[in-house]
């Protein structure tokens, strides 16, 4: 009898906090899906792989149109879906003090993880982006730009030494051995050669840290969301120890040789010694969108870099090599894939960029700078429309700081409120496909964002970046990294469909960021010129 009683109060508790928590935004008047799966929320297909982090996020948004926001559940966190243009507006930057944050998926499980930009929280974050913002300028990214091509003859190199017509390979391994020897150059001052040494350590835990798809890793994920104060005392990481300790002993090293010796170098361990000393200063002026549609414009967060009042500790700065290895590593890599798998798959979008690249190869007698990198308008546009179908992110988040009111503005409305703890998503990867936002999604068009065009692209419904004063702040390095190394591609190969080349995309549910089922397959097809 007694057996009978417990499951009966234990059932009427498990019923009650389902109703309680899985319902939340229907109490609040927000429409949501009819029955969200208990403890998995609305995003069970993509935790148990029956689809993919970028078709859960389209299939979240496109269940209810014509409204501002609608609600779902990640697991047991109430999420509002952000889908009005305005709104994201209003959210993301006239009301940003209400929705600093984002939420952090490692907690409190890895200390290095925690004091990266990307996890900080409040005033520590702002204080970290006027820090860092100095780093990533456009003069900051002319004195990179020597480093950074140095890797892209390195990558074109390799294929052009091996003695076949056409190269089959599968570009997201390709492209992110080529991200690796980037970071490696560009943070570190260290050349690595990734396709000629493929165990080298650099490529090693770059692997590692970005493999976000694994049973441990999910394991992780789950027990750091539900069960936070279990996972801490049990002492459980989100990264191997042997993984954070080489980047903390990295810093270390080249920080320690570098004073010593006196090396200054144009990197981003030069720009971390000088934040370290309060001597970063932001320096920009004039030059908006230098770098693209895409670039984002950096706030007044991040304007306003002062002296820094309590001294960046070592594991301060090897926390911001990480998120900067995390981010170049996978998604820079990504991007990259889908670029030059859409040049295959288009081959007349391929030819007039090749004849861009050629023109601009003659016109500066093959020597290439950022400013020149940077006139290349369909470049650009291929660039830009190739974010624009495939983002990197399927979502962004912002976790409410500060209660907040959504008011009503439609008919049926009525007030939402918010209480900090709450989540917020841009649904990027829904946005970007909307058809009232880009006529024939489907398609890969990089005539939207051409000077013709790009005026009428509504203003918060491209959002590859983010968002507002938190938007990313390496926007303008990730477009220099993708943009030298698809010229110097295309000027010594054709990009060709082969056998094993999946048309149309089929995006895999094995991995967290976008990617093709069977993997980004091509060929390199050596010019004649």
């Amino acid at each position: 009898m007694l057996i009978l009683i417990a499951f009966i109060v234990v059932g009427w508790w498990v019923y009650n906090n389902y109703k309680n928590t899985m319902f939340y935004w229907r109490s609040q008047n927000v429409k949501q899906t009819a029955m969200p799966v208990p403890f998995l929320g609305d995003g069970f297909k993509a935790t148990i792989k029956q689809e993919s982090q970028t078709e859960s996020v389209k299939r979240l948004y496109n269940n209810f149109k014509n409204v501002r926001y609608s609600g779902v559940y990640q697991g047991n966190l109430r999420t509002l879906v952000i889908h009005d243009p305005e709104l994201i507006k209003q959210l993301t930057v006239k009301d940003f003090d209400h929705f600093v944050d984002h939420t952090n998926f490692a907690g409190d499980l890895e200390p290095l993880w925690s004091k990266n930009l990307f996890a900080l929280k409040g005033d520590k974050w702002k204080d970290m982006r006027a820090t860092l913002s100095p780093t990533f300028t456009a003069s900051k990214m002319r004195l990179m730009f020597e480093l950074m091509e140095k890797s892209a003859h390195q990558y074109v190199e390799f294929y052009l030494a091996q003695n076949k017509n056409v190269i089959e390979l599968e570009l997201k391994n390709s492209f992110s051995r080529y991200s690796s020897d980037v970071i490696a150059n560009c943070a570190f001052g260290v050349t690595v050669d990734s396709l000629k040494e493929p165990e080298n350590t650099f490529y090693k835990h770059g692997k590692e840290i970005t493999n976000l798809s694994s049973f441990s890793k999910l394991v992780t994920f789950m027990f750091s969301m539900f069960l936070p104060k279990l996972a801490k005392l049990l002492n459980v990481r989100f990264f191997p120890k042997e993984t954070t300790d080489f980047f903390k002993q990295l810093v270390r090293n080249t920080v320690e040789t570098r004073e010593v010796q006196n090396i200054v170098r144009p990197d981003m361990i030069n720009c971390l010694m000088e934040a370290k000393k309060g001597q970063l200063k932001y320096d920009e002026t004039h030059e908006k969108h230098d770098a693209g549609f895409a670039t984002m414009e950096e706030s007044e967060v991040g304007k306003t870099a002062k002296v820094q009042q309590k001294e960046m500790t070592e594991e301060d700065m090897a926390a911001q090599v990480l998120i900067f290895f995390f981010a170049g590593f996978d998604t820079i890599s990504t991007v990259m894939s889908f670029i030059c798998y859409e040049l295959a798959v288009h081959p007349e979008v391929q030819e007039k960029l090749r004849k861009d690249v050629d023109e601009t190869y003659k016109a500066t007698n093959g020597k290439l700078t950022y400013d020149v990198l940077n006139k290349m308008k369909y470049l650009d546009m291929v660039v830009t429309e190739t974010l624009r179908k495939n983002p990197p992110f399927a979502a962004v988040d912002r976790e409410c700081t500060k209660a907040y009111t959504i008011q009503p503005e439609l008919p049926g409305e009525t007030p939402v409120n918010l209480v900090p703890g709450d989540v917020l998503w841009l649904p990027v990867a829904g946005i970007h496909s909307d058809e009232q936002y880009y006529p024939n999604p489907d398609k890969f068009d990089p005539e939207r964002f051409s000077d013709e065009n790009k005026d009428n692209i509504k203003p918060y419904t491209f959002l590859p970046f983010g968002a507002g004063p938190r938007n990313c702040i390496g926007s303008r390095f990730a477009l220099m990294e993708v943009k030298t190394v698809v010229y110097h591609i295309l000027r010594h190969f054709e990009l060709v469909v082969i056998n094993r080349t999946v048309i149309p995309v089929e995006y895999s549910v094995d991995h967290f960021s976008p990617a093709i089922k069977g993997g980004f397959w091509i060929g390199y097809k050596r010019r004649n010129a």
